[in-house]
């Protein structure tokens, strides 16, 4: 569960993000609303606080926002680990694990087999099912289910298809090396027909991870319906390393097909800025959606870490957080459909840990003014800000006078950018201190950023969500500091609002 309050001894364990309690995660797997809770299960190394033994763990929530530990879901043995996967409800029992009155969980995970066993080198497609609502499973005696012979073939989304086509299975897996999205369908779980498949397309500068297949109302419009593909890939993202794109377009029940595809085959690295990004920052990774979110709604949570420097980051006896969840949706922008993000869960029940700070119609002059009464190490920052003569403008959080993580807007070169160079404990990894930078134009000639700050992470909303940008950042805990900056030259504040949370 995560701590209320950080302690001597565990500076950076998040108040507002899942951290297990002592061992190591990566991919968020099987996310599903279920029974009135949300199940969070999770790439987990059970026995240590670096990558390996690789198992599910989980965690619930009613509210997204506080997370319960529950143990190990499915453990990795002798025979195989357990790589990332997805979780459906089977309502009308059609794999036969339950009954109709009881119908099952079913979990869909890769099995990553170990040297010896009798798949030894392989990655395929294996089930577990559960009669108690997502807390004890039970490995498919028959496993696996699905295997293509390949050592590179893993992590199934799997959905519930209802269309022209009829009403089955779908299951969107990858074969990594080959920056290839596999689909393919089934009625009962168990036996897996091909499908179609998809890519290599856009971004291919590392091997593609973690897809996932949903539809979504453009611009609110039920009767134009979309399909996103979600595929995450490692290294290749916009500022390096580990990220996770998407594409819009139309789904048969058999093939998708992209209207947003930039680059056919392997990617143009010119071209790395027109891909659609679902988070600019360097930590955001891995992300899949739940499964029978309420109300309709898609929510989505992201591994808040980067393989370049995930397992030294200096956290302990934890390791890697995860990111908020979001509610995503799909908008019309510049004439393309694109995904706006908002942060999940009810904030406005969180226990306020200070006064809120407030300012209107405040001009900043050049240089960095720390704002008293805005101090805070977790909180929520809404600003609207307008450009002046300054090259650049924006905020510092967890500061420590005029150093800490800068958040900053560029208007002549149309960039958002999070500079944590001085953004406290930086030097565990060549690769971590960066300047990282999105695209974002202003709207009405003003820019809105919402900030979510947390003992070791920033989360950045820009332009109502239009533009997001997730870092991992390590001050000391006695660095609270929030300020405004200008760069040569001047900018306005025309709101500020700081909620501190405990």
């Amino acid at each position: 569960m995560t701590a209320a309050t950080a302690t001597t001894a565990d500076t950076f364990r998040p108040a507002l993000h899942y951290a297990a309690r002592n061992t190591w995660l990566n991919d968020p797997n099987g996310l599903i609303f279920h029974g009135g809770v949300y199940h969070l299960y999770y790439q987990n190394n059970p026995l240590d606080s670096v990558w390996g033994n690789m198992s599910w763990g989980h965690a619930t929530s009613t509210d997204l926002l506080t997370w319960t530990e529950h143990p190990v879901a499915i453990a990795c043995d002798e025979e195989e680990d357990i790589f990332s996967g997805s979780i459906v409800f089977d309502r009308d029992n059609t794999s036969g694990f339950g009954t109709g009155a009881a119908p099952p969980l079913v979990a869909v995970y890769t099995s990553a087999f170990k040297p010896g066993s009798a798949h030894g080198g392989l990655q395929a497609q294996s089930l577990a099912y559960s009669l108690d609502s997502g807390y004890t499973w039970t490995k498919h005696t028959a496993n696996p289910v699905l295997n293509r012979g390949s050592a590179e073939f893993r992590d199934p989304k799997v959905i519930r298809y209802d269309g022209a086509a009829g009403s089955y299975w779908v299951m969107v897996a990858v074969e990594a090396q080959d920056f290839q999205v596999v689909l393919y369908r089934s009625d009962d779980l168990r036996d897996w027909e091909y499908l179609s498949t998809f890519g290599p397309a856009n971004a291919t500068g590392g091997v593609w991870e973690c897809p996932d297949l949903f539809p979504l109302p453009l611009d609110g419009d039920p009767a134009n319906l979309k399909w996103v593909l979600t595929v995450n890939l490692n290294p290749g993202g916009p500022n390096m390393g580990s990220a996770g794109q998407y594409f819009v377009g139309d789904f048969d029940g058999t093939t998708f097909a992209s209207a947003t595809t930039v680059t056919e085959g392997l990617q143009d690295p010119d071209r790395l800025g027109e891909y659609q990004w679902l988070d600019w920052g360097r930590d955001y990774y891995a992300a899949v959606s739940f499964s029978d979110a309420p109300d309709d709604r898609r929510l989505m949570i992201a591994w808040m870490n980067n393989w370049e420097y995930a397992n030294q980051i200096p956290t302990t006896p934890w390791r890697s957080p995860m990111t908020l969840a979001r509610e995503i949706s799909l908008h019309t922008i510049h004439g393309r459909p694109r995904l706006v993000q908002r942060a999940a869960g009810d904030f406005a029940a969180l226990p306020e840990a200070g006064p809120a700070f407030s300012l209107t119609d405040t001009a900043i002059a050049n240089g960095t003014h720390i704002l008293e009464g805005a101090a805070g190490s977790v909180q929520r920052i809404d600003i609207t800000l307008t450009p002046g003569t300054a090259e650049e403008f924006g905020l510092v959080v967890r500061g420590d006078g005029a150093r800490g993580t800068r958040i900053g807007i560029r208007p002549a070169e149309g960039t958002l950018l999070i500079d944590r160079r001085d953004s406290g404990d930086t030097d565990f990894h060549e690769s971590f201190p960066s300047i990282d930078s999105a695209p974002v134009l202003a709207t009405e000639a003003t820019y809105d950023l919402t900030v979510y700050v947390d003992r070791c992470s920033v989360e950045v909303f820009a332009q109502g969500g239009q533009v997001t940008m997730t870092e991992l950042i390590f001050p000391a805990d006695t660095s609270t500091d929030v300020a405004v900056y200008a760069t040569g030259g001047t900018a306005t504040i025309n709101r500020l609002e700081i909620t501190q949370f405990g």
